[in-house]
């Protein structure tokens, strides 16, 4: 065996596909489960839905919306139309459109107002969200919303609501999704719930790239463990409820007013003196498509240098990390296979077996077939040449850009 290349050569072949059986040996085993899709809040039944002894809680769906008239007509009525037994409005913050969304908001039935874009040293979709807020509940709050102010009505009553409900202009609601939320909320004690909407796989490139956008997402903040307190801090943007409250003990959104990952910011700011939970959702849609590769490339490229938080070192091990642990186990396995070294084939066939097994529950997730598992890596390399250009991007001056802005490069 030794006889087809340099005895050098072997071992630190031998190396790298132990070390990277050894990380999958860990991640399957020791990291939280990342890979069960099961941690979900259970279905509301006619029980759940009866009203609570004191009533149930008021809540405000706050929707930021740029450029969304094509996106809204498909989802707001979705929100609109919730079967929540309690007090419950949605307010639409028009940040700046250029192509009527506040109308065809209003028109659906929402609350509307409209911002004139963020203010210096906030991110576009935080400040629309703050301008919700002090929208909502009639506090001071910068930025503070212009246009249409927020009018009670009798469903709403002119106390600020108890929780407050963050959700996309893309994201569709189940009738009975408030009601699921509120009640595993107050159920619970926390101050943040938090569901991850299903994402479209409709188109060639989303069947590819979502589902392993969702495992990478989960393998990056364990379910599970978001969901022990202090442990990991994690949320899923379409879908946060927030009890009002400990928003605003937390500091508010000017708290967090430069992160372009907003979502990940939020939880941590919740979570340092509240508890969160985080769980996938099947029920809960984003009907956004991203038909191209380059349209699911600009999605990724947008943030992924962001988590980095703009680290070189922090980017060199990612890549590193990609490339041992997704890279090495199929080359492993197949040189292996090929030069007749059972024991490289072994170690790296072993590796690639896990990876792929691990992938496996997200597949069935989507409902996607088991042969995509094993090609995982080149999803994988895919994913490495994304973060990658995310930090060209940034060094660019274009790290960021969404939605006709580009974020500052301070902003995180």
């Amino acid at each position: 065996m030794l006889d087809n290349g340099p005895v050098a050569g072997w071992i630190v072949g031998w190396v790298l596909a132990g070390v990277a059986l050894a990380g999958w040996l860990y991640l399957v085993v020791g990291h939280g489960g990342f890979w069960r899709t099961s941690i979900r809040l259970p279905p509301v039944t006619p029980v759940d839905a009866r009203p609570a002894a004191d009533g149930w809680p008021s809540v405000a769906a706050i929707v930021p919306a740029r450029d969304e008239a094509e996106m809204l007509p498909r989802t707001l009525p979705t929100l609109l139309s919730q079967r929540y037994p309690g007090a419950f409005r949605v307010l639409v913050v028009d940040d700046d459109s250029g192509d009527g969304t506040g109308d065809i908001a209003a028109a659906l039935g929402a609350a509307v107002v409209r911002t004139d874009g963020p203010p210096p040293g906030w991110v576009g979709k935080v400040a629309a969200m703050a301008a919700g807020v002090a929208a909502v509940t009639g506090t001071p709050s910068a930025p503070s919303p212009a246009g249409t102010p927020w009018a009670p009505s009798p469903a709403m009553p002119p106390d600020p609501p108890r929780w407050l409900l963050f959700t996309d202009a893309d994201i569709a609601f189940p009738p009975s999704a408030l009601t699921t939320l509120v009640r595993a909320a107050e159920g619970s004690g926390s101050d943040m719930v938090s569901q991850m909407a299903r994402l479209r796989t409709d188109a060639f490139w989303e069947r590819w790239i979502v589902p392993a956008f969702v495992y990478f997402f989960a393998q990056l903040y364990p379910f599970s463990r978001v969901n022990r307190p202090g442990r990991t801090a994690a949320a899923a943007g379409g879908c946060m409820l927030v009890r009002r409250q400990a928003l605003a003990d937390a500091g508010g959104l000017a708290s967090i007013r430069a992160a372009l990952i907003d979502d990940v910011a939020l939880a941590r700011l919740i979570g340092r003196r509240g508890r969160i939970w985080l769980g996938l959702s099947t029920g809960i849609r984003s009907v956004r498509a991203y038909p191209r590769l380059a349209d699911l490339w600009a999605m990724v490229a947008r943030s992924a240098y962001t988590q980095l938080r703009h680290s070189p070192v922090l980017l060199l091990g990612t890549v590193l990390g990609l490339l041992l642990g997704f890279v090495v186990p199929p080359a492993a396995a197949i040189t292996g296979a090929v030069l007749g070294d059972p024991v490289l084939a072994a170690l790296g066939g072993t590796a690639w077996l896990m990876m792929a097994g691990s992938y496996l529950p997200m597949l069935r997730c989507y409902r996607l077939g088991a042969w995509r598992a094993p090609l995982l890596p080149l999803v994988a390399v895919l994913y490495l040449g994304m973060t990658v250009d995310s930090a060209r991007r940034h060094h660019a001056g274009r790290g960021g850009a969404w939605k006709g802005r580009t974020a500052s490069r301070s902003a995180g």
